[in-house]
């Protein structure tokens, strides 16, 4: 997402080099369990709908823990003027290597923010730990977590394989896929607890990961705490503008 035209795009939404079009993926359970279990994610992990944010009857309808939220949100004014706020005093992300508390993925991919969306859930936290080994996310992994940001993102490019992967199911969602050349206002965000403990903010089109704050044993990524550390948060800045946020949301968590 955030294709740069050089009207009121911030340099973080700039992508590095002109790289291939993807076909957009919808955020459901249906086209992202799919995916993640093609590429090496275990079955006994998968993505769930999260109804609510706030009523607790819906939110106890997702199995727990919740390792990662994966949310769609569109770029209003309101979130694009924080955002520009908040990466003004950031560096470009300089990180590589195992040691990195999170692992993220700056996008190049034209509309290939869900595919990445869903690298930065399975790559971090408890389902970093259980890819299926020798699978093409272990493979890929294994190429892409020692290298620097940009031969990251290059090396993603240029994975034929998850290409293929995310092209198989981009057209199984409820609603049309965008055409070569249309433009989504949509970015699909990560919100991750990480091994440290933290709660990850993750998004291509951002300078790097963002450290949203600390979350005790007990706190999983639908924690109240997360919550009000992550999706909630972006909420209420469109709220705080007077307008409502429309989002979606998925959690990955142990299949039942």
């Amino acid at each position: 997402m955030g294709e740069a035209d050089g009207k009121g795009v911030t340099l973080s939404e700039v992508p590095h080099e002109c790289a291939k079009t993807f076909t957009m993926l919808e955020n459901n359970p249906e086209v992202m369990n799919e995916l993640a279990h093609t590429i090496g994610v275990p079955k006994e992990l998968s993505f769930r709908d999260v109804y609510s944010l706030y009523d607790s009857d819906m939110l106890a309808m997702v199995p727990r823990p919740v390792f990662a939220l994966l949310t769609t949100i569109p770029m209003t004014e309101a979130w694009r003027q924080a955002r520009d706020t908040e990466d003004a005093d950031l560096e470009w992300y300089k990180g590589a290597g195992p040691a990195e508390p999170a692992i993220w993925f700056r996008q190049t991919i034209i509309h290939g923010c869900g595919l990445i969306g869903l690298l930065h859930c399975v790559s971090n936290g408890v389902p970093s730990e259980l890819i299926v080994p020798g699978s093409e996310l272990a493979n890929f992994l294994r190429k892409a977590v020692p290298l620097g940001m940009d031969e990251r993102a290059r090396l993603l490019n240029e994975t034929e394989s998850m290409y293929q992967a995310s092209e198989a199911v981009a057209h199984k969602g409820d609603t049309e896929a965008l055409k070569p050349g249309e433009d989504s206002i949509h970015h699909f965000v990560a919100l991750v607890k990480g091994l440290d403990g933290n709660l990850w903010e993750l998004e291509g089109s951002r300078k790097g990961p963002l450290n949203r704050g600390s979350l005790v044993e007990n706190e999983d990524a639908l924690s109240e705490r997360a919550l009000e550390l992550g999706i909630r948060r972006l909420v209420d800045i469109q709220g705080s503008a007077g307008g409502h946020l429309p989002f979606s949301c998925i959690a990955l968590a142990p299949s039942v």
